[in-house]
């Protein structure tokens, strides 16, 4: 972690009153806007950790700018971070846009010095965790978001991707250090030690965090874990993929926000998404009027994650069928019959490895949403503490299964199961 704040000497955080002035020199955005300065309306919207975010909206339209701070918003000035993860976030919009299309917000200017992207904006999408505590049903995300996946983690990986494009691409995101060093500290080991910024539900849960500290079979798994993170290349993650890094309506999906990207391993992404939908189920006991109000909502959560992990296989294989012309596993090798059916029977074996690792990366972001330092308002929102603790005792137990005893789950259908037996049967934390 950096020691103390650095920024370049023209860098300067924008307000609603300084970003006016910047944004009219800027004649794509100007166009966009319409009229002139004194027309737009600014406002300062960032509830994330990291970032200013500024909604901004003229006569003719509107867009969203993003800039970064040299430090964690979330924590203040004591937490240094350097502003090129902005770098690193346009970086990952440009080529999540070359491969997915209209998933991703399109980007109408870059300025590297002011750490700053002002994209189009998305209206009238929402971020999809808040929808979610509402109960809102997104018929088309599971579709699109496998999708995302599938065609991000495919397309740059050595299954597509010849060695030297390959290596450009990790030394083009191997800069991005301090963001993978946050992943690192706040999901692989604060939750598993004495940590400052641990926080919990207390006294409710301090049982589980004492028990996390002093579990040696998680401490080894979750290290396996970390190991994969720091070593295992795969191809390009977006590295924060969970319900509040999207905004959308029933009908559109947009992946926002991969500021963390770095070429890892793929079920960490994939993993991400399904931590989060898990514990999205777990949470409705405590915004729910009555018992049983939200059990219909609760199947759809569990049907989608289904559906993403299914469609996103499915999706992969294909495109490893009709796209595998990177260096591994070369074609040549397998151009007779016996090598084709061999090739298809090592595609079944690499999902499966794909699948226990996206439990495991699945586990560890439950875990630290409930026992680490930034937690989901899925959860946090339940006003009753002894509830918000029922409904994280039984998520905590879940994750805790997944991690120590992965090869129990081969399939969503099992993990699923699982969410509804534990629901069932932890009453009370």
């Amino acid at each position: 972690m950096p020691t103390k704040i650095s920024a370049p000497p023209d860098y300067k955080p924008k307000t609603p009153e300084t970003l006016a002035e910047y944004l009219s020199c800027i004649s794509a955005v100007a166009a966009t806007l319409g009229g002139s300065p004194q027309d737009w309306r600014i406002a300062e919207v960032g509830d994330g950790n990291l970032n200013l975010v500024f909604i901004v909206k003229g006569p003719k339209g509107g867009v969203a700018v993003k800039q970064a701070l040299p430090y964690v918003r979330l924590v203040g000035e004591s937490w240094p971070l350097p502003l090129s993860r902005a770098h690193y976030e346009h970086m990952a919009l440009t080529e999540q846009a070359r491969l997915t299309g209209g998933l991703v917000p399109g980007v109408i200017h870059y300025d590297e010095i002011q750490a700053l992207i002002v994209m189009e904006l998305l209206e009238p999408h929402i971020i999809m965790r808040r929808g979610m505590i509402a109960a809102a049903v997104y018929p088309r995300f599971a579709d699109d978001m496998s999708t995302f996946m599938a065609r991000t983690l495919f397309f740059t990986s050595d299954l597509a991707l010849p060695a030297d494009k390959k290596k450009a691409m990790i030394a083009a995101f191997a800069g991005n250090t301090a963001l993978c060093k946050i992943t690192e500290d706040l999901i692989f080991t604060d939750p598993y030690r004495v940590a400052d910024l641990n926080r919990w539900t207390s006294p409710q849960l301090d049982g589980f965090a004492r028990r996390w500290r002093e579990d040696d079979d998680m401490k080894v798994a979750v290290s396996r874990l970390k190991l994969k993170f720091l070593c295992n290349a795969e191809a390009m993650l977006h590295g924060d993929l969970h319900t509040g890094s999207v905004m959308l309506t029933p009908e559109n999906t947009r992946v926002i926000d991969p500021e963390f990207a770095f070429m890892g391993p793929m079920g960490f992404d994939v993993g991400a998404v399904i931590a989060n939908f898990l514990i999205n189920y777990f949470s409705h006991d405590g915004h729910e009027e009555h018992p049983g109000q939200r059990d219909q909502y609760r199947e759809w959560v569990l049907t989608t994650v289904g559906a993403i992990w299914t469609s996103f296989r499915d999706k992969f294989l294909d495109l490893w069928r009709a796209h595998g012309t990177g260096d591994a596993y070369p074609a040549s090798l397998f151009a007779d019959g016996p090598g084709k059916a061999a090739l298809e029977a090592e595609r079944q074996a690499y999902m499966e490895r794909l699948w226990a690792d996206t439990l495991g990366f699945a586990a560890a972001k439950m875990i630290r949403r409930i026992l680490g330092l930034a937690h989901n308002i899925d959860l946090e929102w339940i006003k009753d503490a002894d509830l918000r603790a029922t409904c994280e005792a039984r998520a905590l137990t879940l994750a805790r299964d997944l991690m120590v005893n992965t090869r129990s789950y081969g399939t969503i259908e099992a993990v699923c199961d699982a969410a509804r037996r534990i629901r069932h049967e932890i009453r009370n934390y």
